[in-house]
C-alpha cells in the first residue's frame, strides 16, 4: 500500500460514546506518527515533572490494547475508496515504522 494515501484515524479512549474522536492524515506515516504523538502526550499527561520519558514498543502496545477502539481508514485510489485496519494491524505499522526510525 503506497505510503502517500490519506488516513483518517478513529480512536475511541473509553467505553463512553463522548470519548470517540477522530484525526485525518495526509499520508499513512503520518497516521503512525499520529498514533505514537498520541500515547507520548498521555504519557506526559501522566507523569508531569518527568523531563524525559522512554518506553518500548510493548508498552505502547499495551495502551493501544486498552483503548476501546483503534482504527484507520486508508484511502486506496484503485478502488476510490476507504481500506479499514483494526489494531493489530496498527500495531504491525507502529512497529515496523519504528524499526525503519530507529535504523536511520
Amino acid at each position: 500500500m503506497a505510503q502517500s494515501n490519506h488516513t483518517i484515524l478513529l480512536i475511541q479512549y473509553t467505553d463512553s460514546p463522548n470519548s470517540r474522536t477522530y484525526m485525518d492524515f495526509e499520508t499513512l506515516v503520518q497516521g503512525i506518527d499520529g498514533v505514537c504523538a498520541i500515547y507520548e502526550s498521555e504519557l506526559k499527561r501522566c507523569n508531569p515533572g518527568v523531563r524525559n520519558i522512554t518506553y518500548d514498543v510493548s508498552d505502547l502496545y499495551k495502551y493501544i490494547d486498552q483503548l476501546t477502539d483503534l482504527s484507520m481508514l486508508i484511502y486506496n485510489a484503485q478502488t476510490t475508496s476507504y481500506i479499514p485496519r483494526g489494531k493489530d494491524w496498527i500495531k504491525t505499522q507502529v512497529f515496523n515504522h519504528l524499526k525503519r526510525q530507529a535504523a536511520q
